[in-house]
């Protein structure tokens, strides 16, 4: 089974330094104060589509200039890697064992991932990934179709784990199985409605369900 996660909100507890570094790079560009539960909302898109999203004022120089200085604070902040959700480890090195297919897909940009990847004692456990700057942002399924022809795996031996509606609605887009995780970024209830497969409080409750489907 090819077994593909998003990162932030599913694999790293990320949510609260990314809406510190968001509040930052809008500070720094004159921009007002937004509610971090609006920042949260749109946790899982690629970066320009975020800033372009709770700013829709600026231009394209303006969206590459916030781009640049969340990155900046980001990075800045990233000597302390985010922590993994619990049983997260566990659980990846349990389905890699079984003979898994494990793999990332993300609204962080390649460098982002990378350095994430760098500092995470779980990044060895991926065989491939797909990040929203080397392809098109969630809720697109590009980065799902990539992963599948890079992987050489049929949809229907596919899963899309995820933690907000834009995974899930990328899942629906791409007819693959899809699991949402109720701990990151979006309420439950929302993603309910991509009628997802299982819904579970803690990844390692997945382990039973993947093998009861073969």
């Amino acid at each position: 089974m090819l077994i593909i996660f998003d990162w932030d909100g599913t694999i790293s507890d990320s949510a609260d330094k990314i809406i510190r570094c968001m509040h930052r790079a809008a500070d720094e560009m004159g921009l007002p104060a937004l509610p971090d539960s609006e920042i949260q909302n749109i946790i899982g898109l690629g970066l320009p589509e975020v800033i372009s999203t709770l700013y829709p004022e600026i231009d394209s120089a303006g969206i590459d200039a916030m781009c640049d200085e969340y990155a900046k604070h980001f990075i800045a902040s990233d000597d302390q890697p985010s922590p993994l959700f619990p049983s997260v480890a566990d659980t990846l090195e349990t389905l890699k064992s079984q003979g898994h297919t494990l793999a990332v897909a993300t609204g962080k940009s390649r460098r982002g991932l990378n350095r994430v990847f760098g500092k995470s004692e779980v990044s060895g456990l991926f065989d491939a990934s797909r990040c929203a700057d080397e392809t098109a942002s969630k809720p697109h399924p590009k980065m799902l179709f990539e992963l599948l022809s890079e992987c050489r795996a049929p949809v229907t031996k596919a899963i899309m784990v995820g933690d907000t509606e834009y995974d899930m609605e990328m899942a629906v887009r791409a007819n693959m199985t899809r699991v949402a995780v109720t701990y990151g970024a979006h309420d439950v209830s929302r993603l309910r409605k991509f009628e997802p497969a299982l819904c579970v409080d803690r990844l390692e409750e997945m382990l039973g369900w993947i093998e009861s489907t073969g």
